[in-house]
């Protein structure tokens, strides 16, 4: 069976890059003004608080000009020393893969290492606190993507901070689609960006930074400096008098404006809400197909991504390309050791909309169908529908 790709997709129901919003997309074409533009210097200045209102921090964040893979990078790179002792907490293939940036800068890796489809226990982390003293920084990811599960961090910054440990977070795929801030998880560097949840195109990373984070940071020789990875070169970026370290990324800067705005106009806990019911839905028309969530349990599935265990016999980039070329629906697969295991449906941003959960389940249970699976895509509907209607009620 063959199946076109070389169309444009109706529907992206991904876990990132997402759909950006129409008014972010109208955004990124207004004029590109020159850096040194005193007018461009205050708007960057208001949109950086207004990254600073949407983070709920008291200190403005730090916007660096490259997707948040640079931010994680450049966390490692500056927050870590050789003499640090680094506990990296993996429960999939993101958390996993901070731990090997962890290592270029200290030889002193400890791991807590669960299957990919469970979530990390508090209890695990404290014991290993406990046995380990001289642990001094401690790495999660909140959302591990490839697998559709989330961490506690917020308990889990707690142990940390009892202890006396720094708290690297990734927030990539979490923030702006579920209560989380840096200062609710005491993260000295909290990671994320506007390509997900916020429904902007990729390009930029935000950084929630502690002052103790700085402290180091500043006191490390090694940390990145006058360097794309250096997060201390942009500390005060954000100051209208103060020079940028290389020329920002203006479009990117206008359209991550507008999705602040959007996201802030909105309210964050309504936008929260409409991702959490997304994914509700979605997540019973699963089920109501007969699939498997991938999660081990519901209570830890994300709600700004539905893994869905890819079911036995079934070839599952195959049924992907099914889903895109018969119904205009693209999917996300797995990555590493996930990746052929399960599907991954994305509610973020503009797609974090109960519509596009019946549009998931459609596009799903017909591919399956195609493929010569025993589904039946109204079953699925009728369970999304009832979860719906219920939160309507």
């Amino acid at each position: 069976m063959r199946y076109e790709t070389d169309k444009p997709a109706v529907l992206t129901l991904t876990a990132g890059p997402v759909n950006a919003y129409d008014a972010v997309l109208r955004a990124l074409s207004r004029p590109v003004q020159y850096d040194y533009d005193p007018a461009f210097q205050l708007a960057y200045a208001r949109t950086a608080d207004k990254a600073r209102e949407a983070m709920r921090t008291e200190r403005v964040p730090v916007i660096m000009h490259g997707e948040p893979v640079l931010g994680l990078e450049a966390a490692a790179a500056s927050l870590i020393t050789a003499d640090d002792t680094v506990l990296n907490l993996a429960s999939g293939v993101y958390g996993k893969g901070f731990g090997y940036w962890a290592a270029r800068h200290t030889a002193n890796i400890l791991e807590i290492e669960v299957p990919y489809n469970e979530s990390i226990p508090v209890e695990a982390v404290e014991a290993m606190l406990n046995q380990h003293p001289e642990i001094s920084v401690v790495s999660v990811c909140h959302h591990d993507t490839p697998s559709g599960t989330i961490n506690p961090i917020e308990e889990i910054g707690n142990v940390v901070s009892v202890h006396g440990a720094l708290l690297i977070v990734d927030a990539v795929s979490s923030f702006g689609g579920m209560d989380t801030n840096p200062e609710s998880c005491q993260a000295a560097v909290y990671v994320t960006g506007p390509n997900k949840c916020l429904g902007a195109p990729p390009g930029l990373t935000l950084l929630g930074v502690s002052e103790r984070a700085w402290e180091k940071m500043r006191a490390n020789p090694a940390a990145p400096r006058a360097s794309f990875m250096s997060i201390l070169d942009w500390e005060h970026a954000a100051e209208p008098d103060k020079d940028f370290p290389f020329t920002p990324s203006v479009a990117e800067m206008n359209g991550l404006d507008r999705a602040l705005e959007l996201y802030l106009s909105e309210g964050p806990e309504r936008v929260w809400e409409r991702h959490a019911l997304t994914a509700a839905a979605c997540r019973a028309g699963v089920q109501a197909l007969g699939l498997e969530l991938w999660a081990a349990d519901e209570t830890i599935a994300s709600p700004t991504t539905t893994a869905v265990r890819t079911p036995d016999g079934i070839d599952e980039s195959q049924m992907r390309a099914c889903a895109r070329e018969r119904y205009g629906v693209v999917f996300s697969a797995g990555r590493g050791e996930t990746l052929g295991k399960l599907t991954r449906i994305g509610h973020m941003g503009p797609t974090a909309h109960p519509v596009h959960a019946l549009s998931a389940i459609v596009a799903l249970g017909g591919a399956l169908r195609q493929l010569g699976s025993d589904v039946k895509a109204g079953d699925g509907v009728d369970a999304a529908l009832a979860v719906i209607e219920q939160s309507a009620a």
